[in-house]
């Protein structure tokens, strides 16, 4: 039995723990300290409260600690590791997956599975990019991250500065195993058939006309994710673009308002507030869209958006502090990259991508790129990890 300590359920490693248990027959279960994510709740940086409309618990076993209803936590912050050792002792796993350990539920876990002698996996969203940290406050991270990943079976790595993340730190390449991170395509429509027949409709509603370039924000409106970068780009568009263009913020936050305030500054851009929008009704914006853009400032360890950006077809205007960047934008082709916090250098990766952004050769070479990170691949290098061990185990009793 595999068992996976997980604060709450999300909606982009769901999916993967469905497919290890239906489709490759890992037996696992997942610890949840807490349901609010499928109970509903309040992220303070969307601004908004909501319960992700997607399936999060059917094909796999899972047990959660506390619940909303019964006064459990409601939020992330608030999630605590009361009877987590209980609960997994209980369980008995021969391994367990551990997904980070920034939370106190997080490195309960970890104590957990030391105290207990349990083989651990471990795959996290791992990388030296996107905090800045003093030289003191580096050195007593990589000693600590050292000796947790000395104990670790395996290290499962999501790309390519999760594995340099790990390569760094002196992990031997027998320990690494590669399971892309990953969105689950099956809640969207992706094909050139959705586009053509998704598009106009979804435009007609926006009141955007037919031959304007359009470009996509979809997330959270705050400042770490440099969103007023993208209206002060547009800015310094030339006139004919600028005019013909409009930007669509998808989401909700505590920017909102000054971007609407700064939208509306000479020289005017034509930015639309969708608002927040659930999974199930993405695709008709992105199909809406020519270019998607996340110009974060830091903290951007992946960007999740950009798998779904992809798999729509649009080419990525990104920074160079998302982290999927090396995987996933490659310059001219799927996307561009340019330097955080560079408006002069946002606005110029941008016009570049515009030019080449409604080809239907782009569109394929977005899918393309974005193909392996699959909640197919994901899960397959998750149960090569558990595997290894399986086979390990066998050879130690002399089993065949």
């Amino acid at each position: 039995m595999l068992v996976i300590v997980e604060t709450h359920p999300v909606q982009y490693h769901a999916p993967v723990y469905r497919c290890l248990a239906e489709e490759l027959g890992v037996p696992l279960t997942v610890v949840y300290g807490s349901d609010f994510s499928v109970a509903g709740y309040r992220d303070e940086e969307f601004g908004s409260d909501f319960a992700w409309d997607t399936d999060l618990l059917s094909g796999y076993q899972s047990v959660f600690l506390r619940k909303v209803a019964d006064g459990g936590p409601r939020t992330y912050d608030e999630v605590d590791a009361e009877g987590l050792a209980t609960t997994l002792e209980k369980i008995r796993p021969n391994a367990q997956l551990s997904v980070g350990y920034r939370h106190p539920y997080d490195r309960a876990g970890l104590r957990c599975a030391k105290r207990n002698s349990w083989p651990l996996l471990f795959r996290s969203e791992t990388t030296d990019h996107a905090l800045a940290r003093g030289r003191l406050k580096g050195f007593a991270r990589d000693a600590i991250l050292r000796r947790l990943y000395k104990r670790c079976a395996s290290l499962i790595y999501i790309g390519q500065r999760s594995r340099a993340h790990y390569e760094r730190l002196g992990v031997p390449d027998e320990k690494l195993i590669f399971s892309p991170y990953c969105i689950d395509a099956s809640t969207f429509s992706l094909t050139e058939e959705d586009r053509s027949r998704m598009r106009a409709q979804a435009r007609r509603e926006l009141g955007i006309e037919t031959g304007h370039n359009v470009i996509l924000y979809s997330g959270k409106l705050s400042h770490r994710k440099g969103v007023d970068l993208i209206l002060e780009a547009m800015k310094l568009f030339p006139e004919s673009l600028r005019n013909t263009t409009t930007l669509l913020f998808l989401g909700d936050g505590a920017e909102r308002e000054a971007l609407e305030s700064l939208s509306q500054k000479n020289p005017a851009i034509d930015a639309r507030f969708p608002g927040f929008q659930n999974q199930s009704r993405l695709s008709s914006f992105y199909h809406a869209s020519d270019v998607l853009t996340l110009p974060s400032r830091y903290s951007e360890t992946w960007g999740l958006v950009v798998n779904e950006g992809l798999l729509h077809g649009l080419p990525c205007v990104v920074s160079e502090e998302v982290g999927c960047h090396p995987n996933l934008v490659e310059p001219g082709i799927t996307g561009e990259v340019f330097p955080s916090d560079d408006a002069a250098e946002f606005s110029a990766a941008l016009q570049r991508c515009l030019t080449y952004a409604k080809e239907e050769t782009t569109r394929s070479a977005c899918r393309a790129r974005v193909e392996e990170y699959s909640v197919a691949n994901a899960a397959r290098g998750i149960a090569e990890a558990y595997q290894r061990l399986s086979a390990l185990r066998n050879l130690r009793t002399g089993e065949h």
